[in-house]
């Protein structure tokens, strides 16, 4: 079986990370969506609310599954037994950081690929940080978000 890592912090989950996770699937078997617990950051949702909406968003495709990981990223691609790690590409200067991160991710761990997957148009300029910042100053980017997310978006605001 062709199994690959999505890593992130996914506070919020886009239709970025929605985007290229169903891209993924056509090139691998199974993909996690792996949920980083960094405790360095200060998320919006919590671990526990990033994974359970992750969950209700793949809800009835098992190609997907949703864990949570913290540490090194390579220490949990090996004990998965996983043969890539999928990142997305919005801008250049997404590309600079991240084959930085790709190539120590290599050196720590040859047996996985970095396999890149470039935003779609309708995604090159979506971030979590700018939906959350958006969102929580009353802007409406429900297009940008899966409805679960919208929902639980509404909801810190109005808290």
């Amino acid at each position: 079986m062709r199994l690959a890592i999505y890593p992130g912090s996914f506070d919020p989950f886009t239709n970025g990370h929605l985007d290229i996770a169903k891209r993924s699937i056509h090139l691998f078997d199974h993909v996690i969506i792996a949920v980083l617990h960094n405790r360095a950051k200060k998320p919006l949702f919590s671990v526990e609310e990033r994974v359970a909406m992750i969950k209700e968003i793949f809800s009835g495709d098992n190609r997907f599954s949703v864990e949570t990981f913290s540490g090194l990223l390579v220490d949990f691609v090996r004990e998965k037994k996983a043969q890539a790690i999928i990142r997305g590409l919005r801008a250049v200067s997404d590309f600079e950081f991240e084959i930085q991160v790709a190539s120590m991710n290599a050196h720590l761990c040859p047996e996985a690929e970095t396999v890149f997957l470039m935003a779609s148009e309708d995604n090159l300029f979506v971030s979590s940080s700018i939906i959350k910042e958006i969102a929580l100053l009353g802007g409406d980017i429900s297009d940008k978000v899966p409805p679960v997310v919208w929902r639980e978006l509404c909801r810190k605001r109005n808290t």
